[in-house]
């Protein structure tokens, strides 16, 4: 079993954690590891056998596919009861979801970067349909599962993109799409949470980790909003608004925000491309629809 070594309120944090969860690496995980050090052995140092940066991640939070999400959830049915919730949504999305003819287009960033502005401002101006990560739908569980061990965590918010892209691929029929964050916010902060040291340990550019996952959705592009510190923490005081867990460890932790950023300029197919949000709010907007208009074939009636 997954979750064999699983009890109810463990942290799952930590080199410990990873060993616990590592017992059964999932099959990409398996692959990479047999050809980076020729045993797979997913105990030992990383660094000692040959894998810098705490490469074999999958298995511990950072999950590259729907099944490898559902796996976790389902063993933990017994004692987190929402977990079955969360599935019978996911099995009423389609299997394989395809994109209509609009265009897709994701606004990422760590919270105050102004992401609720700009996709606001994006669905007036493009006549697009806005969605959110994760979903309204599951919003009633989402402090339920913001308590849970981190593996249990990273596998709801995981599924939660597969949700959303069932969504995105009925809307995109008729008209663009905007999607205020996505799978590489999930990707992001699991490989920030997972590796506990400096930016020199995440895993290398290009690895695995950092692609888009093969059974998800695809946008067209994705517009990464970047702030400086001060100004982001500027921002959050002034909104006078609840701290989530990971919010406040942005704030606390310098060593988590730049694991965090660096893990979403590392992203791959799509990449996230940065956008200056320090501006003002008209000149961030202009700078993305300019972007969007390059890079994608809108109807001339979607942009005023």
């Amino acid at each position: 079993m997954l979750l064999r070594c699983l009890a109810p309120g463990s942290l799952l944090r930590g080199p410990s954690s990873r060993r616990c969860f590592m017992a059964e690496p999932l099959a990409s995980e398996r692959d990479y590891s047999a050809s980076t050090t020729g045993r797979g052995s997913p105990t030992g140092n990383s660094r000692r056998d040959g894998d810098p940066g705490g490469l074999r991640l999958f298995s511990a939070g950072v999950l590259a596919s729907s099944q490898a999400a559902r796996r976790v959830l389902e063993e933990c049915t017994s004692f987190v009861p929402e977990a079955r919730a969360v599935l019978d949504l996911v099995d009423n999305c389609p299997v394989h979801t395809e994109k209509g003819n609009f265009p897709v287009i994701v606004i990422e960033g760590l919270d105050a970067t102004g992401k609720t502005t700009v996709t606001c401002a994006l669905k007036d101006a493009l006549n697009a349909v806005l969605l959110r990560t994760p979903p309204p739908c599951v919003s009633q569980w989402r402090k339920v599962f913001d308590n849970q061990p981190t593996l249990i965590r990273r596998a709801f918010y995981a599924l939660t993109n597969y949700i959303v892209a069932s969504e995105i691929a009925k809307a995109s029929v008729n008209s663009p799409v905007i999607v205020d964050r996505y799978w590489h916010s999930t990707a992001a902060y699991a490989i920030a949470t997972e590796i506990s040291g400096k930016v020199d340990d995440l895993p290398p550019p290009h690895h695995p980790v950092y692609c888009w996952p093969k059974d998800l959705l695809k946008p067209d592009v994705v517009l990464l909003l970047t702030l400086s510190s001060d100004e982001r923490i500027r921002r959050l005081q002034g909104r006078g608004m609840e701290k989530t867990r990971e919010e406040a460890e942005l704030e606390e932790n310098r060593s988590f925000r730049q694991r965090v950023e660096e893990a979403y300029r590392r992203m791959e197919n799509p990449a996230c491309q940065p956008v200056d949000a320090s501006p003002s709010r008209e000149e961030v907007v202009k700078a993305v629809l300019r972007l969007i208009k390059t890079q994608c074939d809108l109807p001339r009636d979607s942009s005023k």
